[in-house]
């Protein structure tokens, strides 16, 4: 049988905004109690009052801030160098058999510069290509025959550069994400390696998602 406790973490952990909201301290925690109290006595079997479910909540809320919230911003202070690019243009292209040796010769003719931005991820069904807008000519080229489900234009790149140890720290994007979502900055894409990851953006909003980005190091 379920203990409060458990059941109580359990229906917040399922509720990801929750978790940030209680570690924020910004919840009516006896409304929210309330709001849960028939879940609560659904899993634990008996009737449980209110007050117990405040009281778990107000242990879970200081445990979780830890938790969830002191290791990640640990993270994010340790944030490296944050790269902006402008002038980027998105292709969606649909997988096909050519598409793999259409982008190999692309990839021959693009010189590594820094005036050169290329990236490309690649799912079961869609590839998308980011280039440079003065790269378009080689797309054209080299991928017109493949058909290109969508084209954005207008996009800035934002890259952020992790600690090591940033894989073992649960969160870290969810967290950069939210704050990003909370200024109304709508990711176009996101590109991800192991110790950093790149966001797209609309140029108009590319100055408002990198000070969003660059005060998470003064967390």
């Amino acid at each position: 049988m379920k203990t409060i406790a458990s059941a109580v973490e359990a229906y917040i952990k399922s509720k990801p905004f929750l978790i940030s909201a209680l570690t924020q301290g910004i919840i009516n925690l006896t409304s929210l109690s309330r709001m849960m109290q028939k879940e609560i006595q659904e899993q634990v079997k008996k009737p449980v009052r209110s007050g117990a479910i405040v009281m778990a909540l107000k242990r879970l809320s200081t445990d979780m801030e830890f938790r969830y919230s002191h290791k990640i911003i640990k993270i994010l202070k340790s944030i490296g160098d944050i790269t902006v690019r402008s002038a980027l243009i998105d292709y969606n292209f649909k997988v096909s058999d050519t598409l793999l040796a259409a982008q190999a010769k692309l990839l021959a003719q693009l010189k590594l510069s820094s005036e050169n931005f290329y990236t490309s991820s690649r799912g079961v069904h869609e590839c998308n290509i980011v280039v440079s807008e003065h790269l378009a000519p080689f797309i054209d080229k080299y991928l017109g025959q493949e058909e290109c489900l969508h084209k954005e234009e207008n996009l800035s790149s934002i890259t952020l550069k992790l600690p090591t140890e940033n894989v073992a720290i649960p969160g870290i994007y969810y967290f950069v994400f939210q704050r990003l979502s909370w200024e109304g900055i709508n990711i176009y894409e996101v590109i991800s390696t192991s110790n950093e990851f790149t966001i797209l953006v609309n140029d108009q909003q590319v100055d408002k998602a990198f000070k969003v980005v660059k005060d998470l190091k003064q967390l």
